[in-house]
């Protein structure tokens, strides 16, 4: 406006001087000597129309300038809008992940109360939780099948009992539990369908206790009838236990026979229980057999108990190698949880650092907030370029509740000039329970949104701090 504004002032400047200029040859009638007669409107026109043009000009260009500005506006729009978008596919995508997980979740509680209602010897109980199960069809709905027809036929409903292991054969061609339903099935046949009452089981008992003694008498001799055990139709209680005394073992044969059982020459349910019992009382030749199991396993469900029984013997090197390079992501996250349990902050951050997804940065950052790296979590809330990393260590920093991180917040709300930014470490300062600093930016904040947010957060936090303050707002 200040550049048209001059050029409007050269514009009577001039037309004023060629005014001047030819007021004496107007005065006499005459033109000097030499001098080219113009009209003296002729000279202001023509000057009037080269200003007026400039000016016109510069306006267009002005207004260039302006669509210009407003086309990077829109632009900046519809970047932020595909951002959103993208943004909105993955958390619809982990939402679908979540909700897969929490079905497995129940359907792995059902199945873990109705082998307790087995242990418990309730087995009309037992029977019904089976079955739900099985009606679920997920991946432990043939284990389910199984367990029912146990439980039919610890009832003595003989023809309940092999119906269902026929269902189980049918429905499940390639179940691993088709060996242990063939042991069931030749027991079945050979009982007379009287109802068995806990009170009269004493054979199972008996090898209970007869196991717990040779685990502290003769362990390698036991060794094949403990294999003995666990190869037939005995209740989930007695093969554990069989399975506990073997890992105890030590020996080379005793190793070997888990090892078998890890790999998966058996149910499924006893496979997950070695690999766990394998990370619990095995050394380093224990864990390589897990290693190699893990290596030549398609099994995601295995392999996660794998990366559990790692994280349980310590086993940082092979976490870290399988945060790098499994292929599949779940199995990448769970990796990288587990380093967290672990506590493992170096071989964290040197995966932070070399990792470009934002998905696997994000539970990366989660597990630094398990492993309680708030130096980490600080660099970050400084330095991450990426705006959604950035909100997610803030946030953690404030789950971390320390002293040190609620110190790092206040000094990074003083220095932040990004509003959204300043949202996020409010959030935390209410998740910190830092009444302190939301009162001080509440009374200083000059921005009325981010004040607001302020208050809104000190109204929810039950202390009495925070009340006198709320009250001093009141009594204005």
């Amino acid at each position: 406006m200040i550049r048209k504004m001059n050029w409007l002032s050269r514009t009577w400047l001039v037309i004023l001087l060629a005014g001047m200029l030819a007021a004496p040859a107007a005065a006499s009638g005459q033109a000097p000597k030499g001098a080219i007669r113009v009209p003296a409107s002729s000279i202001s026109d023509r000057v009037a129309d080269g200003i007026t043009g400039e000016v016109a000009g510069s306006i267009h260009a002005g207004d260039a300038g302006g669509d210009a500005q407003s086309r990077e506006e829109e632009q900046r729009e519809r970047e932020q809008e595909k951002r959103d978008r993208e943004q909105e596919l993955r958390d619809r995508e982990q939402e679908k992940k979540d909700r897969e997980l929490e079905k497995r979740d129940r359907e792995q509680e059902l199945y873990d109360n109705a082998l307790e209602a087995v242990d418990e010897a309730r087995w009309e109980k037992a029977a019904a939780k089976f079955d739900k199960v099985s009606k679920g069809g997920g991946p432990r709905a043939d284990a389910a099948l199984y367990w029912k027809a146990y439980a039919f036929n610890r009832l003595g409903r003989r023809d309940d009992a092999l119906a269902t292991l026929g269902e189980l054969g049918r429905t499940y061609p390639q179940s691993r539990w088709l060996k242990d339903a063939k042991a069931l099935e030749v027991e079945v046949r050979q009982s007379t369908g009287q109802a068995v009452r806990p009170e009269n089981e004493t054979d199972e008992d008996l090898k209970v206790i007869a196991i717990n003694g040779l685990q502290h008498t003769d362990p390698e001799r036991a060794v094949p009838l403990l294999e003995k055990v666990l190869q037939g139709s005995g209740s989930p209680k007695l093969k554990q236990r069989a399975l506990f005394v073997l890992a105890q073992t030590g020996s080379p044969q005793a190793r070997e026979a888990m090892a078998r059982i890890a790999r998966g020459q058996s149910n499924p349910d006893l496979q997950r229980k070695a690999v766990e019992y394998l990370g619990l009382f095995g050394e380093k030749e224990s864990r390589q057999v897990l290693a190699d199991i893990y290596a030549g396993s398609s099994d995601v469900d295995v392999k996660r108990s794998i990366l559990r029984s790692f994280m349980v013997a310590g086993d940082r090197e092979r976490l870290l190698a399988a945060a790098r390079g499994e292929k599949v992501v779940e199995l990448r996250r769970e990796a990288i949880r587990q380093l967290g349990v672990l506590g493992a902050q170096p071989e964290l951050w040197q995966l932070y650092q070399n990792e470009s997804s934002v998905e696997i940065k994000e539970q990366i950052l989660q597990a630094m907030f398990v492993a309680g790296n708030a130096e980490k979590l600080i660099e970050l809330t400084r330095t991450e370029k990426v705006p959604e990393l950035r909100r997610k260590a803030i946030r953690n920093l404030g789950l971390l509740g320390s002293q040190r991180a609620g110190e790092a917040l206040v000094a990074l709300y003083g220095n932040e000039k990004d509003a959204e930014v300043r949202r996020e470490v409010l959030n935390s300062f209410f998740l910190q329970g830092n009444v302190k600093a939301l009162i001080e930016v509440a009374r200083k904040e000059t921005d009325p949104g981010l004040k607001k947010t302020a208050v809104q957060k000190l109204s929810l936090m039950n202390t009495k701090e925070a009340t006198d303050f709320l009250m001093e707002i009141l009594n204005k």
